[in-house]
Formats: structure tokens, C-alpha cells, sequence
């Protein structure tokens, strides 16, 4: 009979913790008076529409993100486009290092404002974690492995798929991981550029000085942060090789 695999103790504690905090919510937000405008912006039909929209941006932002960051990583770590890796990775720095609003506003400029400006600018944000962990993650897998692989009579394309990415699987899926945190974070930004996002309630809130209104956006902000990190991290235990965790 097959054991079943023990979950971790951090990701028991982080579903302890998330769970905490979204209790500690409701709890504070059952006790509050708010103002009409407040109750307009955290109704549940304004909010779930609210939050859909948050997660829209993050999940088209990662599906563009890894369908790029992936390939392109392991591209760069073929023999023929090794050279290149260097020049990838600076380009995907650059991104990384501007400032998030400074970003998404630059790239107002040349597509407007809306849901594609924010999207462009979030991909360009969250690339360089995904590309750098997977050349890390295939870089690192052991050289007489893919020897031996290639020893038996398999084709370098199956040593790839069947050897070099299931054992760099846990470091890609960390940089994913990485991304999609950053990715939430950064999408209450695009709040200032047109696209709604939970931002919205938290420029709402200063804007209009409703610090519950703030407060909620900053919670609501953080806790589906931890979810998809808790999420991220259940999808990288379950899909790591028993062997190599």
C-alpha cells in the first residue's frame, strides 16, 4: 500500500496563519459602522467583481509570463544560445529594477490606459523570476544524469522533457511562485492607470480619507497574496519528484 505523502509543517502553518487573518477580518468588519460609500465599495457583488478583476490581471499576467520566461530559459541554456543568457537576464533585471509605477506609467504612453497597458507592464514586471529560476533550476541538474540519459539511446529532446525538467520542476515552480506573489502586490498599481484592481479601494480610501475603506484593501490585498502563495507552494510539493525533496 502506498503512503501518502506528509504535507509540510510551514505550509500547515501558512493555512493556520491566512485563516487567522481572514477570520480577524470578518470579525472587524461584522463590528464596524461604515459610511455609505464604504458599504457601496465592500458590498459583496461590488467586491467579488472587485476581487475578479484583481485576480484576472494576475492570472493572464502569469499564463504570458511563463508561456514567455520558461522557453526562453530553456533556450538559454542550450549550448547554441548559451552566449546570450547574460544579455536575457540584464534585460530581465531592467524590468525587475524600475519602479512599478513608474513602469506602468511609461508604458501609458505608448499603449493608454486599460487592461492591456497593465497587463504589458505586470509581464514585464514578473519575468526576470521565472527566467532566472529555470536556468537555474535546469543548470543545476547533475551532468552525469544527462549523460547517462543520452547513454541509453535517449534524443536530446527527451532528455529535456524526461529527465533535466521534472528534476528542475521544484526551482521553476518556485520562481512561479515568486512571480505570481510579486504579480498580486504589483497589480493594485494598475489601479492608477485605469484598470481596476483592489488598489482601487485602497486609492479610494486615501483619497477620500476612509480608513476602513484603506484597511480592507490592504487586507484583501494581503490575504490573496498568501493564498496563492500557499496555493503555489501545495502545486510545487505535489508536482516535485519524491526523490529529490
Amino acid at each position: 500500500m502506498t503512503r501518502l505523502r506528509r504535507i509540510p509543517t510551514d505550509i500547515w502553518l501558512e493555512t493556520l496563519f491566512i485563516a487567522i487573518i481572514g477570520v480577524g477580518y470578518i470579525a472587524w468588519y461584522r463590528a464596524q459602522a461604515f459610511t455609505q460609500t464604504e458599504s457601496a465599495a465592500l458590498r459583496w457583488s461590488t467586491l467579488r467583481q472587485t476581487i475578479g478583476s484583481h485576480i484576472e490581471l494576475t492570472a493572464v499576467a502569469t499564463v504570458i509570463v511563463v508561456v514567455i520566461a520558461i522557453p526562453l530559459g530553456v533556450a538559454l541554456t542550450r549550448p547554441r544560445l548559451k552566449r546570450f543568457e547574460p544579455g536575457a537576464i540584464a534585460l530581465a533585471n531592467v524590468g525587475q529594477a524600475a519602479p512599478a509605477v513608474g513602469l506602468l506609467v511609461l508604458f501609458t504612453f505608448w499603449l493608454g490606459t486599460g487592461f492591456r497597458t497593465a497587463i504589458v507592464g505586470l509581464v514585464v514586471y514578473a519575468m526576470l523570476p521565472i527566467l532566472q529560476n529555470t536556468i537555474i533550476g535546469l543548470r543545476q541538474v547533475d551532468q552525469h544524469t544527462i549523460e547517462a540519459a543520452r547513454g541509453i539511446g535517449f534524443s536530446a529532446a527527451r532528455t529535456l522533457l524526461q529527465v533535466e525538467l521534472p528534476l528542475a520542476v521544484p526551482v521553476i515552480l518556485n520562481g512561479v511562485r515568486t512571480a505570481l506573489v510579486i504579480l498580486v502586490g504589483t497589480a493594485t498599481l494598475s489601479t492608477f492607470i485605469g484598470a481596476t484592481s483592489l488598489g482601487t479601494l485602497i486609492t479610494t480610501g486615501i483619497t477620500l480619507f476612509l480608513p476602513k475603506l484603506l484597511i480592507s484593501g490592504a487586507i484583501l490585498v494581503a490575504l490573496l497574496a498568501m493564498i496563492i502563495d500557499l496555493l503555489g507552494r501545495l502545486i510545487e510539493w505535489g508536482a516535485t519528484p519524491r526523490g529529490v525533496r
